[in-house]
């Protein structure tokens, strides 16, 4: 704060309201700090923080009590920031160059604005019931609610009292309440979001009672809030993530089809699976070892967290052989070591467990047997993990899956070296990440790591923690369920969720359901057809139609590969989800703001997935803000109107946005093959657009932090028409340690009505091929990128 503090000291009078705070709490008096201000009252104290002009931290602190803790999801440090008070009889305002709170003095309340237009206020504030702590605010009767991690529910939570205990839901469809990923945080369609910041299980209750309230119930910890506000829903989410971390760009291998199940038994096995692949041309990325790679059963064997050399006698040399084939291995661990199982012994002998209230390690049964579990906050018990995975990544394993993290079964009474089950559950998954991408950061630091987790925590994304939405159903009702989970949870930071492709849950063999959702599967974050073994998850094994439409959505995904990298960027610059709501597009829709059936793949796909069987018709509603084309015919659609669309066996609906243009691979059997210099440029011309322009994002898809290492080119593509001209450039900003290339692009224009009159290239006259059928212009083009291309079409 960059005026002199100041102490204001006011009479109180006793006027009530029906929104006003806890009539016991008295106004005393107001201090201004370095980064907000004090504000004294007759039961504590609330520290006010302004992170940036569009983020404050309030925090409770009661008399007798002192701070509890640091914050497990910020890393931002408050900025320095011009904050004006302006203080009366009866109130204390603080503005800054957007968020402005407001103390009133009498009856004592605390207010939120931006920019003039109110956002939340706080209500009772905090309390402290007999068994939870609580702090509550007042909600507009008309507020949409979204929030509290990854939940089956409707995309408007509000009328909830959602647990927050990080929790497995076997075999769930439509509903699911309590799920992997319960996360502390609230996003209203009036544009503001509210984070508690507090690791300890509890509730958050979006006005179950029907009284415009918002109530967040905790058993224990920091009595903590953020206010996150922006312009726009994207500003809100990159807000946010600058507050608790972007993701790191995953390596480009990981948007191409993986090969998993429940699981894959020994090394022969495993290697013959991807020879199937290869015999039938499907592309193929990676393959994910579970439970089996340590242990000949399900049961007894969960902790052996070593190769189980009778079913893998090579698997240095199977990792080494399927790498020679562009496929990525990726092993399964859990944090619990069994009694029954090979390193029991020595975790107990190295301290890694943890402990019963007299000091032994806890055990307990679970489903996979009697079982210790790794307490991954005592600094040794870090370590001791940590060299497990690096001894996996010396032997070639190329990515991490963290199982049964929420933790799956973790008893109260169960004491960490930071706390009781109860205070640390639901940053277990996020802690696991933690150590995983800070291991590899020591000791591979030029290494991006995959690392799948179950469950985890407000700013998990930072750790470059991808989540699945659990072990969803093998039904028309478990792939319902899935637009709505994964857009919520790009909304709260974590922008891959993404789902068992096929689902996991049930012997349920259904060609049509399982193609539909592999369909899906091409514009949702990470491609991975997993399931238990009994009906098989690859495509290679199911019926031949199954396997020749399945066959197409893999090719699609692998020829969307630079389109979809440069939605790795863009979430990992500005923490923009993948996958977007429709109400991102019209904010003023009231209708979509409970819509998930369509939805964004990334700007400029506008995709409707089948999610019931036999449909032979769709209904599809285009935001009007665009004009849209259909992906797969060309058939234009005017925004701003409902249409029913129909349907065919090859393809899920999908349009393209006028204007856009859709940068695409040549095909591939391997994202290791993947050629950036040799692609296909789309361009959906509309008359309704006359200036257009986007960014294609490219490195080696491998090095870590390889954008600030100026490892990498961005590719700048604009169109403009004008009259009877219509003008597309190429521009590129290339990295001080990327070398400029040579690209063999085809440029690809739709809706060209007539043959064009002439085209130029960088002023010269070149050829192109116009379809008649088609209304598409080809031209070839040659492009050096250390010089900008103009091309330049006389369209009459």
């Amino acid at each position: 704060m960059n005026h002199s503090k100041f102490v204001i000291l006011l009479y109180l009078v006793l006027i009530k309201t029906s929104l006003a705070q806890n009539e016991d709490r008295k106004f005393e008096h107001v201090k201004g700090t370095d980064q907000g201000l004090e504000v004294f009252v007759s039961d504590g104290k609330y520290d006010i923080q302004f992170y940036t002009n569009h983020i404050v931290e309030t925090t409770f602190i009661p008399k007798g009590e002192a701070v509890k803790g640091t914050s497990h999801a910020v890393i931002l440090r408050p900025q320095e920031i011009n904050i004006v008070p302006v203080i009366t009889n009866n109130e204390s305002v603080f503005y800054t160059n957007g968020l402005e709170v407001k103390i009133q003095h009498q009856p004592f309340q605390i207010f939120y604005s931006y920019k003039g237009n109110s956002v939340i206020s706080e209500k009772a504030g905090y309390i402290k019931n007999d068994s939870l702590e609580t702090i509550q605010f007042n909600l507009k009767k008309d507020e949409v609610l979204y929030g509290g991690g990854a939940r089956a529910l409707g995309m408007n939570r509000r009328g909830n009292r959602l647990q927050l205990y990080n929790k497995a839901d076997y075999g769930y469809e439509i509903q699911s309440e309590l799920m992997n990923f319960t996360l502390p945080i609230v996003m209203s369609s009036n544009k503001y979001m509210v984070h508690f910041d507090n690791a300890p299980i509890g509730f958050l209750d979006l006005d179950s009672k029907k009284d415009n309230t918002l109530n967040y119930e905790t058993v224990s910890g920091r009595k903590t809030y953020q206010i996150i506000v922006g312009d726009t829903w994207y500003d809100i989410i990159n807000n946010y993530t600058k507050l608790t971390g972007k993701q790191p760009m995953l390596p480009r291998w990981a948007l191409g089809n993986f090969s998993s199940r429940f699981g894959y038994h020994s090394q022969q096995e495993t290697e013959a699976t991807i020879s199937k692949f290869k015999d039938h041309s499907v592309p193929v990325d990676a393959i994910i070892l579970d439970l089996y790679w340590f242990g000949k059963e399900i049961q007894g064997t969960m902790g052996n967290l070593e190769v189980f050399r009778d079913s893998f006698p090579d698997f240095e040399g199977m990792v080494s052989r399927l790498k020679g084939q562009g496929v990525k291995v990726i092993t399964i661990t859990e944090p619990f070591v069994l009694t029954t199982s090979k390193r029991w012994e020595e975790a107990v002998k190295e301290d890694v467990l943890a402990k019963d209230s007299i000091g032994n390690p806890y055990t307990y049964d679970f489903y996979f047997g009697n079982t210790g579990l790794i307490d991954i906050y005592k600094p040794k018990a870090e370590q001791w993990f940590w060299n497990i995975y690096k001894g996996l990544a010396n032997m070639g394993i190329a990515g991490i899956w963290g199982d049964l993290g929420e933790p799956e079964v973790h008893p109260e009474n169960l004491i960490h070296e930071t706390g009781t089950a109860d205070e640390v559950h639901n940053i277990y998954g996020h802690d696991w990440a933690r150590l995983i991408h800070e291991g590899y950061a020591r000791d591979f630091p030029n290494k991006r790591p995959f690392i799948l987790m179950r469950a985890g925590y407000s700013g998990s994304q930072r750790y470059g923690l991808v989540p699945w939405s659990g072990d969803v159903n093998r039904t028309w009702g478990g792939l319902q369920s899935q637009p709505e989970i994964a857009l919520q949870m790009g909304m709260q930071g974590l922008g891959y969720m993404h789902s068992d492709l096929g689902g996991f849950a049930g012997a349920n063999l259904d060609d049509e359901l399982y193609v539909r959702w592999l369909q899906y599967g091409v514009f949702q974050p990470i491609y991975r057809p997993h399931a238990q073994e009994e009906v098989p998850s690859e495509p290679v094994f199911r019926s031949h139609k199954a396997l020749a439409l399945a066959k197409e959505a893999i090719e699609l995904r692998y020829k969307l590969l630079p389109y979809n990298y440069n939605l790795v960027y863009q979430n990992n610059q500005k923490g923009i989800p993948l996958m977007r709501p429709l109400f991102f597009e019209e904010s003023d829709n009231i209708a979509l703001y409970d819509y998930a059936e369509t939805y964004l793949w990334g700007q400029d796909f506008l995709v409707s997935p089948i999610l019931e069987a036999n449909r032979q018709e769709q209904l599809v509603y285009f935001p009007k803000v665009s004009n849209w084309f259909d992906f797969y015919t060309d058939k234009k659609i005017k925004g701003g109107q409902t249409v029913s669309v129909k349907t065919n066996k090859h393809s899920i609906p999908t349009f393209v946005r006028a204007g856009a243009f859709i940068t695409m691979a040549k095909p591939m059997q391997s994202t290791e093959l993947y050629d950036a210099n040799s692609l296909e440029t789309h361009y959906y011309h509309d008359t309704s657009v006359k200036r257009s322009k986007r960014y294609i994002y490219n490195d080696d898809g491998k090095t870590a932090n390889a954008f600030e290492k100026e490892c990498y080119e961005l590719l700048e593509l604009k169109a403009e028409q004008k009259k009877a001209y219509l003008k597309i450039e190429f521009k590129a900003e290339t990295g001080t340690k990327y070398e400029t290339s040579i690209k063999q692009i085809e440029l690809i224009i739709h809706n060209i009505e007539e043959a064009p009159k002439r085209i130029k290239v960088n002023g010269k006259k070149a050829l192109g091929n116009w379809s008649v059928d088609t209304k598409i212009l080809s031209i070839p083009v040659i492009w050096n990128t250390s010089e900008e291309k103009e091309i330049k079409i006389k369209l009459k």
